[in-house]
């Protein structure tokens, strides 16, 4: 009788852990499988957060974001990292990615434009013009200019462009404090570790903590556009209506509110 009972009792365990797995796995699974995951340059932060809120309050679907710099996100992608969709901050780290033939081509298109910005985190930090030969280095001091890395993460690559065509990079060449990403330097700035940073207007927009004191002019750097697309390794069956929704109207001002322009 005892062991008739111990048999019962562990026939039902067994059953209640199979019913279990079933409402607990399946489900999570499924989940898992409708999520798009998207590589967004750091800059979108917040326009793109704001924007997947609404395409989950459409849709009914998440997506997962990592944002970083396009850089490091292109190799990752070149790494084989699971993403969807990729949107960067400059056409080098796509151009990158379809010439290893790892976008699909024919979804490419260029998304948004921005401007960058000299920005300090003092309050009373004076406006300043910035033009040919404008004394930087004076400005910066003894401390340190804030940039994303100059070598690949695109806010670092347009302020270093800038500054040469202005004419004054080899003064503040060595005051460069390289940051892995543009929310990072920005961050400098905001914490007050670098007087004066470089950074997308989008993301002064963002921080309370600094205060745009000069625009660089449109011609003394290449234009700053990001562009999407699907990655050639994508699964998911909602990237492209992720993608469309992205283009979309409704997503537009989104990103104006942040500052960036809707390039059609």
């Amino acid at each position: 009788m005892m062991k008739q009972r111990r048999q019962l009792l562990k026939g039902l365990v067994l059953a209640l852990g199979v019913a279990w797995a079933g409402v607990t796995y399946a489900p999570n699974a499924a989940m898992a499988e409708d999520k798009v995951t998207v590589f967004a340059a750091a800059s979108l932060k917040n326009a793109l957060d704001a924007i997947n809120a609404e395409w989950q309050k459409e849709s009914g679907k998440e997506t997962t974001v990592s944002y970083a710099a396009s850089s490091a996100l292109a190799k990752q992608v070149e790494q084989g990292a699971p993403a969807d969709v990729f949107i960067s901050a400059d056409l080098a780290w796509m151009d990158y990615l379809a010439e290893k033939k790892l976008i699909k081509d024919d979804t490419r298109a260029n998304l948004l434009g921005n401007r960058i910005v000299l920005v300090s985190g003092k309050a009373d930090a004076q406006p300043v013009e910035i033009k040919q030969g404008f004394d930087l280095a004076a400005l910066v001091g003894d401390g340190r200019l804030a940039m994303g890395a100059v070598d690949s993460v695109p806010a670092g690559k347009y302020g270093k462009a800038a500054l040469e065509k202005l004419g004054v990079w080899s003064t503040v060449e060595q005051k460069v404090a390289g940051a892995e990403s543009v929310r990072a330097a920005l961050l400098l700035v905001s914490r007050g570790e670098a007087p004066y940073g470089i950074v997308y207007q989008t993301d002064a927009a963002a921080d309370p903590g600094v205060k745009v004191v000069g625009t660089f002019p449109e011609e003394s750097h290449p234009p700053i556009i990001y562009p999407i697309a699907i990655t050639a390794e994508s699964k998911s069956a909602d990237a492209a209506a992720y993608v469309d929704f992205i283009k979309s109207d409704k997503a537009a001002p989104l990103f104006e509110k942040q500052g960036f322009t809707i390039l059609k």
